[in-house]
């Protein structure tokens, strides 16, 4: 097993073997020219993730306490002899086979699975009120109505040819990754939890179809009990299909999607069903859940189920983080051709990237749920939020957080804003909604990732390598202060020289005789931009406290302009690709309407970005706080009779507030002490800088949903969801193509998130009809005045 060094630096991290033997482009030695002046070292800390909420599974966490975290990686491609009990010439050739003949295999036979299901009540009533079955019938009836769901019904894990799948895995994964590291620090964990008899359950976020394969190896090699996977691929042969079944793959119905799968009456009593029996067989379960969707998440809802109603006692949930170098591109359409097309493709294909997995650690779902902690009681619809004040202009929110009711699909789901709002449905939303910031907090951030997140949003027009090297630096050292990991270790040359290597098809590098220092230029192209902006996202995660903070100061700077409050902007000169010079706000803001504006933002960000046991206010003061950390802001007090610090009141009382309130922070204050609080843009050359840096992480986000609300009145509505989603992207990327800017605004996952904000803010309104559910605009925003207002609000976040 390679573990990494105490100063965090391993070779497999950084460079494939073939990627250091290859010849260098000009560019490249270039670039390695020019950065071997440049001595530095990049990780030497590396920063523990993975653990519980300390708010919502306290007992989880204080299990964890006291236990080594330091135990390195495991790169997964690395099976060399002495892995094995064997030594020698014809064992070093066949290492992999041997070591995986060597891992502990837990068979899953199927036995009565199938009878079990079918004497579930739920099952049984789904068959009487829906197919008409008499109560009391022969089981050959039930069996006929059932015969769809035989195959799902019969996966099992064959210990055989889940070792010869995991050999060709490990083969075919050598040829697309340079290594596949995985972190050790919580494999103790979660033996330890296997060996209790835990029920573990893994989750992840959808990125690619290697993440479902990735996790079972992983625990394979690691002696761990492989999990049933569920996957959303579409299989048509039926060779693959029956392979796949038998080594834990739970596949959809042939020609289904996930959502048209739900839709039928009998789809979800009988999945429901089959969890249980896999629960009680003691089985591992692996789930993908996808943030823009929510598909996944009705596995996560059904265990939820199970263990309220006591036929499950518990299990424990592990989110996983997997970071890519670059993320495979991968088709949910698979048939025996494409498959042997894509084969016969690795053959010729040499290995680029790495891989980065991180097991979190394990946490009690029933302490999660039946603790309290994890409240729902404030949630409201977005529209009770945020159009008091884009239609009415009110100066104060209505404090509470986003309902995402859509995160757990239902066939009702057109209907349920007229229905009563479901406890029970909101709270295993909030269960969803916490695995889905779990995973995306473990999750490292890759060097192609940090490099393309400097390109998109601090050097948009180019920077030399020198000038990118220094960013370098700073932004990792930025990113563990955060307590965020990084997926890459090694010299400044080796990493720069790496991520650019990886990146180069999307870049413009200009290296030419008269210029020492190279110039880098991100592709302005629809494709470019695109895969920069999905490698960058992670980043805007781990900085969404500051790039909400500073779109409310930019918002608030841009009301002190258009209002003709005295302001300057001192500019000493341009040299070359820099301003020289500080940027000088005459201007003072104040920290009430500072938390306003960052409390309305919030309530516009796509889910997974705010930790969800946090409330929006306490969130939105710690946005203002953390532009106070960056050096953005300034504070100031005007002064006055009693110091602010005085913990005395004017009536010589003490005020107590309670610690086991989960809402209280030590940011929050009275609204008399907000309102004499202010702060100034600080001075030093870096602040502007900094500032556009971090409102540009949201102003793709944000620029999609004013283009969106500007094309609504291009659509002839009302429309099937499907198709008006395809429009809405058309329309983004049309104006993308003819403003030659901005295309990191009109991806699909862009056009579906701006959709289901319109949607959840009461601009589109949905109809179920025979066809599906048909989108239009209601009649309130029908009217130009009032789609005005919301991209004025939407518009004035953005810096440009």
């Amino acid at each position: 097993m390679v573990q990494e060094k105490n100063d965090g630096i391993n070779k497999d991290m950084v460079l494939s073997p073939f990627q250091q033997n290859r010849p260098a482009l000009s560019w490249e030695m270039k670039i390695k020219t020019k950065l071997k002046t440049v001595p530095a070292c990049l990780g030497k800390f590396r920063p523990t993730v993975g653990q519980c909420c300390h708010q919502c599974t306290p007992d989880s966490l204080r299990k964890k306490l006291g236990q080594n975290s330091s135990l390195g990686f495991h790169n997964l491609l690395s099976v060399n002899e002495t892995h094995t009990r064997y030594r020698g010439w014809l064992v070093r050739r066949v290492c992999g086979a041997l070591f995986l003949s060597g891992c502990k295999v837990y068979a899953s036979p199927v036995s009565n699975r199938l009878e079990r299901v079918c004497q579930s009540n739920s099952v049984k009533e789904a068959l009487t009120t829906e197919h008409k079955v008499p109560e009391g019938s022969d089981s050959r009836g039930e069996l006929n109505h059932l015969s769809p769901f035989l195959p799902l019904l019969n996966t099992c894990i064959s210990p055989g040819l889940l070792r010869f799948l995991s050999w060709v895995l490990l083969k075919m994964f050598s040829s697309v990754f340079g290594s596949i590291q995985v972190n050790l620090n919580h494999l103790p964990a979660l033996h330890r939890a296997s060996q209790e008899g835990s029920l573990l359950v893994y989750v992840y976020m959808r990125q690619s179809v290697v993440d479902s394969a990735l996790i079972p190896l992983v625990l394979l090699c690691h002696n761990l009990r492989v999990p049933y996977t569920v996957c959303p691929l579409h299989i048509n042969s039926s060779s693959i299909r029956s392979i796949l079944q038998k080594v834990g793959v739970l596949l959809l119905p042939p020609a289904l999607t996930e959502q048209e799968a739900e839709m039928d009456s009998l789809h979800s009593p009988v999945m429901t069903s089959l969890v249980r029996e896999l629960l009680h067989e003691g089985q591992a379960i692996s789930v993908g859940v996808s943030a823009e969707s929510g598909q996944g998440g009705q596995w996560l809802a059904r265990i939820r189920q199970l263990i309220k109603e006591g036929s499950v006692p518990d299990v424990s949930l592990v989110p996983v983080g997997i970071s890519y170098d670059c993320v495979p591109k991968t088709n949910t359409q698979v048939c025996f051709s494409s498959l042997l097309r894509w084969l016969w493709s690795l053959l010729w294909r040499r290995p680029e990237g790495s891989v980065r997995i991180h097991l979190a650690q394990p946490f009690s779902l029933k302490e999660m749920c039946e603790s309290g902690m994890c409240r729902v009681d404030e949630w409201l619809p977005l529209q009770d939020l945020l159009l008091p004040v884009i239609l009415n202009h009110r100066a104060d929110s209505v404090f509470g957080r986003r309902r995402m009711s859509w995160l757990l699909p239902s066939p009702h789901y057109a209907s349920e804003l007229k229905e009563p709002i479901d406890a029970e449905r909101d709270l295993s939303i909030a269960v969803i909604l916490h695995l889905i910031f779990s995973a995306a907090s473990c999750t490292a951030v890759m060097s192609t990732s940090l490099v393309s997140s400097l390109l998109l949003y601090r050097h948009r027009k180019g920077v030399s390598a020198s000038a990118l090297c220094r960013d370098v630096v700073w932004l990792t050292e930025e990113l563990l202060f955060r307590n965020k990991d990084v997926g890459f270790g090694g010299s400044l040359e080796e990493v720069v020289h790496y991520s650019l290597s990886l990146l180069a098809p999307h870049l413009i590098i200009a290296a030419v005789p008269s210029r020492k220092d190279p110039f880098i230029v991100p592709r302005p192209s629809l494709a470019a931009t695109l895969h920069l902006t999905l490698q960058a996202q992670i980043v805007t995660h781990t900085f969404i406290l500051e790039a909400v903070g500073a779109c409310a100061v930019s918002a608030m700077l841009c009301e002190v302009v258009g209002s003709g409050v005295s302001s300057r902007v001192r500019n000493d000169g341009v040299d070359g690709e820099q301003v020289n010079g500080d940027m000088e706000f005459d201007v003072v803001l104040c920290q009430s309407e500072l938390t306003e504006r960052a409390l309305q933002l919030s309530h516009l960000l796509p889910p997974g970005f705010m930790p969800p046991c946090q409330s929006s206010q306490s969130f939105a003061l710690d946005a203002v706080d953390s532009l106070v950390r960056c050096n953005i802001l300034i504070m100031e007090e005007i002064p006055r009779d009693v110091p602010i610090s005085d913990s005395w009141r004017r009536d010589g009382a003490l005020t107590w507030t309670t610690s086991d309130d989960p809402y209280h922070c030590d940011s929050d204050c009275d609204m008399e002490e907000q309102e004499l609080r202010s702060y100034k843009i600080s001075q030093p050359s870096q602040c502007p800088e900094m500032l556009f840096f971090l409102c540009s992480m949201l102003a793709g986000h944000l620029r999609a949903l004013c283009w969106t609300t500007a094309g609504l009145d291009l659509l002839h509505t009302p429309l099937p969801e499907a198709e008006f989603v395809a429009q809405v992207h058309y329309h983004l990327c049309d104006t993308a193509n003819k403003k030659k800017q901005h295309y990191e605004s009109c991806s699909e996952e862009a056009a579906h998130t701006a959709v289901r904000s319109l949607i959840d803010l009461g601009v589109l309104s949905q109809e179920r009809q025979k066809g599906g559910v048909f989108l239009g605009v209601c009649p309130l925003f029908q009217l130009s005045e009032n789609r005005q207002k919301l991209r004025r609000f939407i518009s004035q976040y953005l810096y440009n």
